[in-house]
């Protein structure tokens, strides 16, 4: 199957705008391709961690940043913006996985470090994120296919 948002042209639209209004609210390129990226992985969505990873190399981001995502906790690649992004993106995307959808001390995490404008774009950017992920995933969406 075609990808839904192409079969249904008038969604693409609307979609497509909404991560121009996200981009445009000037958070870090890199740091929305990380949450992206990460997002992507734990959704499985092989079309989508493969973008990640070439919008990242094209940014220039090293190989460790890169590859030890997964592992940011435990890596010191990452700066306490991009922690706390990280932090915040996992929680919405697994939101079954606790009682309490986003833990208070997730969201202090990111609150502490990003206005409310920020943190809008960033509960934006992985929404979005998770669409194309549970677009792309269910229908095999080969990496570097579009």
């Amino acid at each position: 199957m075609k990808n839904p948002a192409v079969l249904v042209p008038a969604a693409m639209q609307p979609i497509q705008e909404l991560i121009k209004a996200v981009h445009a609210q000037g958070m870090p390129q890199e740091l929305m391709d990380l949450v992206h990226l990460r997002v992507s992985q734990i959704n499985g969505c092989g079309f989508c961690v493969d973008g990640g990873l070439k919008s990242l190399r094209k940014l220039g981001v090293s190989d460790e940043r890169i590859g030890l995502v997964t592992a940011w906790r435990e890596t010191p690649y990452y700066s306490e913006d991009e922690r706390a992004a990280l932090g915040l993106a996992e929680a919405v995307t697994r939101l079954s996985d606790n009682t309490d959808a986003v833990p208070d001390d997730v969201w202090d995490a990111a609150a502490d470090q990003f206005t409310e404008e920020q943190l809008a774009a960033l509960l934006l950017g992985i929404a979005v994120t998770n669409l194309f992920n549970r677009l792309n995933a269910p229908i095999r969406q080969a990496p570097g296919s579009w």
